[in-house]
């Protein structure tokens, strides 16, 4: 693959380290003065990281290369080995998980990380990929796939915005968000990460997470200048989304962590564009996909990570690995390291052995397979981040942003994003009516359906836990409570399964079935259908009532069975997050739909993936920007 790399000048840092460590020596060490450079916020970010990184020794450099999850750290661990970064993995939480036990648990991190010599702060990051979403009774937003549906970018800032508040409470400034592969497979488990199959729709929105993420003020609640400002990632770059079903290596996965396929002109015009607009938009990190390219896993792909995203492109945050990905480079683990940092990996999120990972590149830089040089560009850009979001000047939890979470304006952003997510696929007139929504709210309303009163299906993956989980898992309104709300509890009668004790035919169904949670390759499915209860459920409302409308909560367009499409009117809610509230204002038409599909609806799997509707070989149920309004 020819991919043209741009020669560009050395920032101002590397000059600087061409000068402290021509002979590949490793430098620094001693006694820090009070005044130095690198500790005066007035000077240039550039001099600021060049002084700094010529005081550096080899152990503290490779410690900011390095970040470990929290709960595989011993107590001293972050300051012992000069720890750059910590994580919560999904589930990743403080007990009890509550907003002050999260700031204690990472300002912990960070005393530790302030008492060594140099008192460079640590970076604490986090999965909040749809709000914070391991922090218990947090504001959950819908997915990306929801979002994409809606097509908002001033929305998708806004959402940004408060997520990043929500995260700065508890501490920690680093989101691994905003996730932005285009999808090209719904069989896919990662595809309700995606905003959609479409590159413009995927750019637009990735950009403006980003913006809304790092624009958000850390100083709400709280005296003007406080808080480091926080920062997104991009991710997985490159290709995640377009992996070929059945390439997968990964234990059972299928498709997640396989192989994409592709000429230049297909990376470039369908897979790249997001990453290009996320540089421009001013994003601080980049993660590597655990996919491949054309057989080559992307931690190993030089010509992509350095020559294409930090040369052509120009970024100059910082790369990091996704979770021990560089492991799978090769059963070697010495030559899986050194070809992951030499292709450009900056940080490696390790996560568990921090000790091997230290010790392996000290070692290959003694045996100059990693050359210093290499190791100062690393630790340059991370470093660079550091002081750009005004860490060492704010290290420290901001916990007056406390008041944040959960607030009524981030409620009632969260209402309106899972409202204006909603995609209505079918409503059909019955008898000498109109369509059967918008439902009225003065009628008598049944309710069935395994998701109408479950948060967890509501949310999907990444909640809570790292699959999800179903059931009441933390605070919100369930569509069923929704519903309630629009139309008084008295008029609603609620029974999961459709087994009701007394029906009027008349009145209208509403049936919420859909996917329990799941994420990454462990949601990798070849059928992508509704499970055999759900269905069941449908059928006995099709036999009780004249009118059902069908809700499915999704992380992905479904294949219907035929009950399915026999409902009157057939909403996507996708995966709306904790604010059912939002779906039943489209429901009872207090807010008119607006949902478009972000991608195309499959009649059945064998016509995947959606490459082959894209060039016309296909046609689907129904295509990639239908939905219907009233």
């Amino acid at each position: 693959m020819n991919i043209r790399h741009c020669a560009r000048a050395l920032p101002l840092a590397l000059a600087f380290i061409a000068l402290s460590c021509g002979t590949g020596a490793p430098s620094g060490g001693g006694k820090v003065p009070a005044n130095a450079a690198y500790r005066n916020p007035s000077l240039d970010v550039e001099a600021r990281v060049a002084d700094l990184l010529k005081r550096m020794t080899l152990d503290e450099k490779i410690g900011q290369m390095t970040q470990i999850e929290k709960g595989s750290l011993r107590g001293g661990d972050v300051a012992s080995l000069y720890l750059g970064s910590v994580l919560s993995g999904g589930g990743g939480s403080p007990n009890p998980n509550t907003p002050a036990s999260w700031a204690d648990m990472v300002d912990r991190f960070q005393d530790e990380a302030l008492s060594t010599r140099l008192g460079i702060p640590m970076l604490y990051g986090v999965d909040s990929v749809h709000g914070h979403n391991n922090l218990k009774d947090a504001t959950v937003f819908p997915h990306n796939i929801g979002l994409g549906a809606a097509n908002d970018p001033e929305l998708v800032r806004a959402v940004g915005a408060a997520t990043a508040r929500e995260t700065l409470a508890t501490g920690i400034p680093w989101t691994f968000a905003p996730c932005v592969a285009v999808a090209r497979d719904p069989r896919w488990g990662r595809t309700y990460e995606s905003f959609s199959q479409d590159p413009s729709l995927v750019t637009a929105l990735g950009a403006a997470f980003i913006a809304g993420y790092q624009g958000a003020d850390p100083s709400v609640g709280a005296a003007a200048g406080t808080g480091a400002r926080p920062i997104a990632t991009a991710k997985h770059f490159l290709g995640d989304g377009a992996a070929r079903w059945g390439t997968s290596t990964t234990g059972t996965y299928k498709i997640d962590q396989g192989d994409a396929a592709g000429d230049e002109a297909y990376l470039r015009t369908v897979l790249l564009p997001p990453y290009a607009e996320a540089v421009k938009a001013g994003v601080k990190t980049v993660m590597v996909s655990f996919s491949s390219w054309n057989g080559l896993k992307m931690h190993a792909q030089k010509a992509l990570v350095t020559d294409l995203l930090k040369g052509e492109l120009g970024f100059a945050g910082f790369v990091v690995s996704d979770w021990a990905g560089m492991d799978q480079i090769d059963g070697d683990y010495y030559k899986a390291m050194v070809t992951g940092i030499n292709a450009g990996v900056d940080m490696n999120m390790v996560p568990y052995d921090g000790r091997k990972f230290i010790d392996t590149v000290k070692k290959a830089v003694d045996a100059k397979d990693i050359s210093m040089a290499r190791i100062d560009d690393a630790v340059a850009r991370i470093l660079r981040v550091k002081f750009e979001m005004g860490l060492f000047e704010s290290p420290k939890a901001n916990r007056a942003l406390a008041s944040t979470i959960r607030s009524p304006e981030h409620l009632e952003l969260a209402r309106k994003a899972a409202a204006e997510s909603q995609v209505i696929l079918k409503n059909e007139a019955t008898g000498t009516s109109g369509g059967v929504l918008p439902l009225s709210p003065s009628a008598k309303l049944y309710v069935a359906g395994s998701a109408a009163d479950n948060i967890g299906i509501q949310c999907g993956g990444w909640t809570m836990e790292w699959q999800g989980k179903s059931g009441n898992i933390t605070a919100g309104t369930t569509i069923l409570a929704g519903i309630r709300e629009a139309a008084g509890a008295d008029r609603v009668v609620f029974e999961p399964w459709a087994k009701f004790a007394e029906t009027d035919r008349k009145a209208v169904c509403v049936v919420v079935v859909g996917e329990r949670p799941y994420a990454e390759g462990m949601g990798d499915s070849a059928s992508i259908s509704l499970n055999a209860g759900d269905i069941g459920t449908i059928e006995r409302a099709r036999e009780s009532f004249d009118r059902v409308v069908l809700v499915l909560l999704s992380g992905r367009p479904l294949i219907l069975e035929e009950a399915a499409l026999s409902c009157d009117a057939i909403v996507a809610s996708w995966l709306p997050g904790t604010e059912g509230s939002g779906v039943a204002d489209v429901l009872f038409g207090k807010v008119a739909p607006k949902g478009r599909l972000p991608f195309d609806w499959p009649v059945s799997t064998e016509q995947l993936p959606v490459d082959n509707f894209v060039s016309g070989n296909q046609k689907p149920l129904w295509p990639f920007g239908y939905g219907l309004s009233w």
